[in-house]
């Protein structure tokens, strides 16, 4: 049974004081909203996505808010090879010393197609986008976030990543994936080195990836990005530190 927000959680200003977090995707939706509230409450945060224009915009408001200083790195998932996650990993460890946090949010919808008629160019990008690129970027930075003092992994899922939907296809199957992945480290690290690992399915969420895949919804019909970070703050500050393995849900059934 998924879990939610704890009742009794109220984000400090400064409950990520300190801290360095890696956002992918950071520049739209969700990523851009989780990267904005995580510098609003102390992290400086490492935006991570393939558009450099909207990275800045979002390097750019954290900077007007007076918020500490974001870093801003370029990187396209779909091409990047294990030599460009140990770049960024070198990266990290050359600018910051460590790394307390890491949201995996950078994903693709892919086609909307019956299994039957995914294409293999498809289903490959969504594979290796959604599934592979998060397995290589983590198994760069778990060393870093193992050193952590209460080293943060949060993955994105879905709900069609807990029950499989006809047309859902490759996305779908990604995220039963990512899920996976999620309990498996979750075994593999909280033990070894304290480092938790947890995953959020956001919901139905006013992105340009829902009305995407919806384009009948009415958008203003569900909650903003803005409303759901509550959850992402309480899985990335120490209030969870002995939270490990667990599936959560952004807003409540």
């Amino acid at each position: 049974m998924p879990l939610t927000l704890p009742a009794e959680f109220d984000a400090t200003a400064n409950c990520l004081q300190d801290k360095i977090i890696l956002v992918t995707g950071a520049g739209d939706g969700i990523g851009r909203a989780a990267a904005l509230s995580f510098a609003s409450h102390g992290a400086t945060v490492v935006l991570l996505g393939r558009t450099i224009e909207k990275l800045e915009a979002v390097y750019d408001e954290i900077e007007a808010a007076g918020h500490p200083q974001a870093a801003i790195y370029p990187l396209h998932l779909r091409g990047a090879s294990q030599h460009d996650y140990e770049e960024l990993a070198a990266t990290i460890e050359r600018e910051f010393g460590r790394l307390d946090g890491l949201l995996h949010n950078a994903s693709v919808l892919g086609q909307r197609r019956s299994l039957a008629q995914t294409t293999q160019d498809s289903w490959e990008e969504v594979l290796h986008v959604n599934l592979t690129a998060q397995f290589m970027l983590t198994q760069a930075l778990l060393p870093m976030l193992a050193t952590a003092e209460h080293g943060s992994l949060l993955f994105t899922s879905s709900s069609v990543g807990r029950q499989g939907r006809a047309f859902w296809g490759a996305y779908s199957v990604s995220k039963f994936g990512t899920e996976a992945m999620m309990q498996i480290l979750a075994d593999e690290e909280f033990e070894l080195n304290g480092t938790r690992v947890n995953s959020i399915n956001p919901g139905a969420t006013n992105t340009t990836m829902r009305r995407t895949a919806y384009p009948g919804e009415n958008p203003a019909n569900n909650p903003d990005p803005e409303a759901i970070m509550p959850l992402y703050l309480y899985l990335m500050s120490d209030a969870s530190r002995t939270v490990n393995g667990q599936q959560f849900d952004a807003q409540p059934k």
